[in-house]
């Protein structure tokens, strides 16, 4: 039996990190084998704030050892990482993916570089985004960062798409063959943009902005679990992009029409099978 290691956080209640992501690849009909990095009752955008605490890197280590002793190791056909704790995390992870790496060449490695947003600035602890540009973002095989992670990857300011296509351009000759920016702020009118590097070509994808209340959190765990299930079930690149894109969208109508905060993931769990919009990328 294959499956996807996805190592990031986990709220109990609602959706966010492996609790936004799960669900998705799962739906999608891949095994997910969740390491948590934090295990929240809820996430931190709640004003009542939030109980539980960060997983050390010796939990993870340990939980990963289990996986190694069954020999499922090898079976592993995707790794996908997140949200971190704390910076000791990186080590620990760069560790298991060079292991899984070495049972299974073909082992496919997606970052998605969590450290914050303009509007937020960083959010994670002390020398996490360090470690995560210094250590797991080069190795991996997909990157998909945010527009405020992609700049502070590659060290490139993004006022435009011809900007986002340099810093994507820049993130691959650090080491990744494709890179999807999967929020772009403001780069081509008042549209959600995503924006997908690969050896093929460069795509755009966008949509609608929907409006919020209160903007729901897990958005970009749920577009990096998407993204990474369309390529494991065999589409291209860009047509998993597509996917993802007109999936994403289907979910956040789901809760937008709810008038709920947080993502409507089950009630809307047919998107993720058969997007019921179909917004068209363009190859640029």
């Amino acid at each position: 039996m294959k499956g996807v290691l996805s190592i990031q956080s986990h709220v109990t209640y609602g959706h966010a990190g492996n609790s936004a992501a799960v669900f998705p690849m799962q739906r999608m009909g891949l095994e997910v084998w969740p390491i948590h990095t934090v295990h929240f009752s809820n996430h931190t955008q709640y004003n009542q704030g939030w109980t539980g605490k960060v997983v050390s890197a010796d939990a993870i280590a340990e939980v990963f050892e289990g996986l190694e002793k069954i020999g499922v190791v090898e079976n592993i056909q995707a790794i996908v990482t997140g949200y971190l704790g704390d910076a000791s995390h990186c080590d620990v992870i760069a560790n298991i993916i060079k292991k899984v790496k070495a049972a299974n060449p073909d082992c496919l490695y997606l970052c998605d570089p969590v450290m914050g947003d303009p509007e937020k600035g960083c959010i994670v602890s002390d020398g996490v985004a360090e470690s995560l540009v210094g250590t797991l973002m080069p190795m991996a095989d997909v990157l998909v960062p945010n527009q405020f992670e992609l700049t502070r990857f590659t060290g490139q300011d993004i006022h435009s798409v011809e900007d986002a296509i340099a810093a994507c351009s820049k993130a691959q000759s650090l080491g990744p063959d494709l890179v999807l920016a999967k929020h772009l702020h403001g780069v081509k009118g008042n549209l959600f943009s995503m924006l997908l590097a690969s050896s093929e070509g460069t795509y755009l994808a966008q949509r609608p902005h929907l409006t919020f209340p209160r903007e729901p959190v897990g958005v970009g765990d749920m577009i990096s679990a998407t993204f990474l299930a369309g390529l494991i079930n065999g589409l291209a690149a860009p047509q998993a992009l597509e996917h993802c894109n007109n999936a994403v969208y289907g979910i956040l109508e789901e809760t937008a029409a709810s008038n709920q905060w947080e993502l409507q993931l089950i009630a809307g769990q047919k998107q993720f099978e058969t997007p019921s919009n179909n917004f068209k990328i363009d190859q640029l």
